[in-house]
């Protein structure tokens, strides 16, 4: 008999050392998320895969999947506490969507579309962090970072360069280039990198490709970040990726 959990009671199998992410990627099913992939170890820091389970609040991303558990992913409760963690992720970094080469392929605002978030609420924080231009091919643009480490860890733990790291505490936390002169063209970083392309939203940006997709036809203007469940919105912005990458040679 297989193991399986109740996600919003519906039966999900999974097999011993999953977590709840995991077993509902593999089912299909959406969790909403930021940090978490599929290719690397969970983080939890972004908190918007928060469930409850047993009547108490767990990251999905992070727990194991246990036989018999109740999971609750979706409920008017655990909306509105997403749509919080969403607007102070939009006010702490500059995100102005309609003039930005990442609107359509970027998760933060696609989530943000999933969720009914409408409004920032929150007074902006207008960080003013150097855009990094230095490098020939990708653009850095930090304003947008929203601190999920997945650039840092693709560089780290697939290309084995330590390319970015975060640095500061609390509200002054914000992502560096590890180089002494913090430029990434004094850097190994490579376009080919699994870092160069790991990022949610518009922070690594490839130089003369950002509107080779015209805005209305990119991967969550056709279709919902939740449509193919979690793991499959990861699949589908990799898709894309690479139709962008073929088209502009």
């Amino acid at each position: 008999m297989n193991d399986s959990f109740l996600l919003d009671g519906e039966e999900i199998p999974f097999t011993p050392g999953q977590t709840v992410m995991q077993a509902a990627a593999a089912a299909g099913k959406y969790v909403p998320h930021l940090c978490w992939h599929p290719d690397f170890a969970a983080h939890g820091s972004c908190k918007l895969c928060t469930v409850k389970i047993g009547g108490r609040f767990a990251t999905a991303c992070t727990v194991r999947a246990a036989a018999g558990q109740e999971v609750e992913n979706r409920s008017e409760e655990l909306g509105a506490k997403r749509r919080t963690l969403l607007q102070l992720l939009f006010v702490e970094g500059n995100h102005f969507c309609p003039s930005c080469e990442k609107s359509g392929d970027c998760a933060l605002q696609a989530t943000a579309y999933e969720m009914g978030m409408l409004t920032p609420h929150f007074d902006h924080f207008y960080p003013d962090r150097p855009v990094d231009a230095s490098h020939p091919e990708v653009l850095l643009e930090f304003n947008r970072c929203i601190m999920c480490e997945l650039c840092v860890r693709a560089s780290r733990d697939v290309d084995g360069k330590d390319v970015f790291a975060l640095a500061g505490r609390g509200t002054q936390s914000h992502l560096v280039v590890n180089s002494a002169s913090r430029r990434l063209a004094d850097t190994d970083f490579a376009v080919t990198d699994r870092a160069a392309e790991v990022c949610p939203v518009g922070v690594i940006l490839k130089k003369r490709v950002g509107f080779a997709v015209p805005i209305g036809a990119r991967t969550y203007d056709l279709k919902p970040i939740s449509a193919g469940g979690t793991e499959g919105a990861h699949k589908d912005a990799a898709v894309a990726a690479a139709a962008r990458e073929k088209e502009t040679g």
